[in-house]
């Protein structure tokens, strides 16, 4: 099933300054493709929720996503799956959306559990693997498993971003298609 962008809503789960560092990479390729997601999606009309995670200990979004935040800010929770966080649950609820891409930190962890509540709740998810991070690779891959054998789908930053656009030669893939180069 391809992403369609009118049914689409971008999800981005606690890439944060204190939880970021701690990642397999540091985070850095999770980071630099959340905010291609996240640009694409502001640029091309579908909504975006950001949580975070306890962030009085774990710090707020990542300066490098902060400037593409959605209007409404962060979601603030202590909940690992972000639907059972009530503000979560009804900002997302009144997108009235039912395919969400998700990007954040840990896979293993509030992503997976993420995107197993949305499955639980109909969603078509879409998890964007180059968008996500976990301190080992062998959490993300078992997460990434668990997440397919829910009816979710891995996909890549790549392919959800020219899944939206859905066709070459406007503005928009002028834009676009620089941020990935």
């Amino acid at each position: 099933m391809l992403l369609d962008k009118n049914q689409s809503c971008l999800i981005v789960i606690d890439i944060q300054e204190r939880l970021a560092p701690a990642m397999f990479d540091g985070g850095a390729e999770a980071i630099r493709n959340a905010g291609i997601l996240m640009q694409a999606a502001k640029r091309l009309g579908v909504p975006a929720l950001v949580s975070e995670q306890y962030p009085r200990g774990l710090g707020r979004t990542v300066p490098q996503l902060a400037e593409f935040m959605p209007a409404d800010g962060p979601v603030e929770k202590v909940e690992f799956a972000c639907p059972s966080n009530a503000g979560f649950a009804g900002r997302l609820k009144a997108l009235g959306k039912k395919q969400a891409v998700i990007a954040g930190m840990e896979a293993h962890i509030c992503v997976l559990q993420t995107a197993l509540k949305l499955r639980e709740e109909g969603f078509d998810v879409f998890v964007a693997a180059d968008a996500v991070a976990s301190r080992k690779q062998t959490s993300m891959d078992h997460a990434f498993a668990r997440i397919e054998d829910a009816g979710g789908a891995i996909i890549t930053t790549e392919m959800a971003v020219f899944e939206w656009l859905e066709r070459a030669g406007t503005d928009d893939f002028k834009i676009l298609s620089k941020l990935i180069q």
